[in-house]
């Protein structure tokens, strides 16, 4: 049986952020008006949950999502920085100060900022990483 999602990322934010999900995202994770996203440990890591703020925001259904290697959230040029990014997450837990453009998919480009990334680990686990933002304008 697959964990429950939201469980997972809400306690793992109560442990490795120190602060409350719902509090930050603004209510019930699936409806907040945060975007809330999260990816498993594949290889090429997939999306594995998205709430409705972020499916709408990527114009993406969710089964749409969840077949998205996260890595194509961000155009080629920038999929560098992603990865750095990423791996600044994986050292230190989570950053709070992620900013960088994304790209829904008709095309259209969108700056996000005040990202919390942070590593979806709950009982020595590791399930992913996972991203919540309420900051962004078209790029």
């Amino acid at each position: 049986m697959q964990p429950d999602l939201e469980r997972l990322l809400e306690s793992s934010y109560r442990t490795v952020v120190g602060r409350d999900l719902r509090a930050d995202a603004g209510g019930d994770l699936y409806d907040a008006p945060a975007a809330l996203l999260m990816h498993g440990n594949e290889v090429d890591p997939v999306f594995c949950y998205a709430n409705r703020t972020a499916q709408a925001l990527w114009g993406l259904t969710w089964e749409e999502f969840i077949r998205l290697p996260s890595r194509l959230s961000a155009e080629p040029p920038v999929q560098a920085e992603r990865d750095r990014l990423l791996a600044r997450v994986r050292a230190q837990g989570f950053i709070d100060d992620y900013q960088g453009v994304r790209v829904a998919k008709d095309g259209t480009r969108f700056h996000i900022s005040g990202a919390v990334v942070w590593m979806v680990v709950v009982g020595g686990t590791t399930y992913g990483q996972a991203a919540l933002f309420r900051q962004w304008v078209p790029a």
